[in-house]
């Protein structure tokens, strides 16, 4: 079994001999390995049994670096200066020193500046940039706690830094610039709006595949145990009144089933608070007994639109 620690530097010896370490960001934990090593990064898809022709996103320490391991067009570096550090991931052009394994053999490399203190400070340590998805079974909800990372790879996993719960609690934005358009791959905390108007050009949505140019494209993803349905909550309650069911609401508290069937992601109605929440709910519910989860269409504005997509591709597990 692995541990949990605050130990930098029993993380960078690991990460420098090609091992795997669990490390916090802002938007979930990663599981990380020296991007220039290939023994390191074939390491992630065996742990995670991640098939791999899904990429990997490298993690480097500022935007600066990032030029070390791609080149940048001047709309890409003004997305990077507007949004970095922070959830924001760009697909560019890489440089030679990036193999094949982490881009899943695509000439671009996704990468980005994570804005949490321990990473950053780990990053500062190393002398090579970090590939690092999300610390968990390849499909399974993502982990936003050291613990959950402890939970899900066990002993697969070196050593996992803790630096408390993730605080966007949901992955990064994925774009890449092309054809003087912004195509967005995974939606996230950055906005289109915010994107659109930081650069005047139109976000073009990238649909979801089962052969992904960047990493988190997957049209099934972040899949709860428990099956997961999505609508009118209280038709669906009524549809499966035969079951044993939890409630993921955003706000509302339903009428006919238990409190404690029902978890409301942000009593208040505030969509950050609803995100950071959204996989310790889900983790949570899959602890329990229940036949299904019932969840509904969260706002179409903001991070209601990344959770919608999550849930979508929870979804796709049971349309499959």
């Amino acid at each position: 079994m692995s541990q949990i620690g605050e130990n930098l530097l029993k993380a960078t010896t690991l990460l420098e001999s090609d091992e795997l370490v669990g490390i916090p960001t802002e938007t979930v934990y990663g599981l990380a390995a020296n991007a220039l090593s290939d023994k390191a990064v074939i390491k992630i898809f065996e742990a995670k049994n991640r098939p791999t022709f899904n990429p990997l996103i490298v993690h480097v320490v500022d935007v600066n670096a990032i030029h070390k391991y791609a080149e940048f067009d001047p709309i890409s570096l003004q997305l990077a200066e507007a949004f970095m550090p922070g959830p924001f991931t760009l697909l560019l052009p890489k440089k030679p020193i990036i193999s094949d394994l982490v881009t899943a053999g695509s000439p671009k490399v996704a990468i980005r500046v994570p804005n949490q203190i321990t990473t950053t400070k780990l990053l500062m340590l190393l002398t090579f940039p970090l590939a690092a998805p999300s610390a968990n079974p390849s499909g399974y909800v993502s982990p936003t706690t050291a613990q959950h990372v402890l939970e899900g790879l066990k002993d697969k996993v070196s050593y996992i830094l803790d630096g408390g719960q993730s605080e966007v609690g949901l992955e990064s934005t994925i774009v890449e610039v092309k054809n003087n358009q912004i195509i967005l791959h995974r939606i996230g905390a950055i906005s289109v709006e915010q994107m659109e108007k930081i650069t005047g050009l139109k976000v073009v949505v990238n649909e979801p595949s089962d052969h992904p140019a960047s990493a988190g494209q997957m049209k099934s993803h972040y899949a709860t145990k428990t099956p997961l349905y999505r609508g009118d909550i209280d038709q669906l309650i009524q549809q499966y009144e035969d079951k044993n069911i939890a409630i993921i609401s955003f706000k509302k508290l339903y009428e006919g089933l238990k409190k404690g069937h029902q978890y409301i992601l942000s009593p208040n109605g505030d969509l950050k608070e609803a995100a950071k929440h959204l996989f310790e709910v889900m983790r949570c519910i899959d602890e329990f007994h229940f036949d299904i989860i019932i969840t509904e269409l969260f706002p179409d504005e903001g991070l209601g639109r990344a959770i919608n997509d999550r849930l979508e591709r929870a979804l796709a597990i049971n349309k499959s």
